[in-house]
């Protein structure tokens, strides 16, 4: 499992979430995110998700 790290924010910059979630990989990770994204009820908010080299995997403005 490798890290990885989820931030959602408002369009005034405020933190919603600031997380890290745990995916087998970047591929897995793409699949995988976007139900808890759905689940959290943030999908369309600006988010990001990023691996643990800083990688962008999923992004939402």
């Amino acid at each position: 499992m490798q890290a990885y790290r989820f931030t959602a924010f408002e369009p005034t910059g405020e933190t919603l979430f600031d997380e890290e979630w745990q995916f087998e990989s970047d591929d897995v990770a793409k699949v995988q995110a976007i139900p808890k994204i759905e689940e959290l009820q943030v999908s369309n908010k600006t988010h990001r998700l990023v691996n643990n080299k800083g990688k962008l995997i999923v992004f939402h403005i």
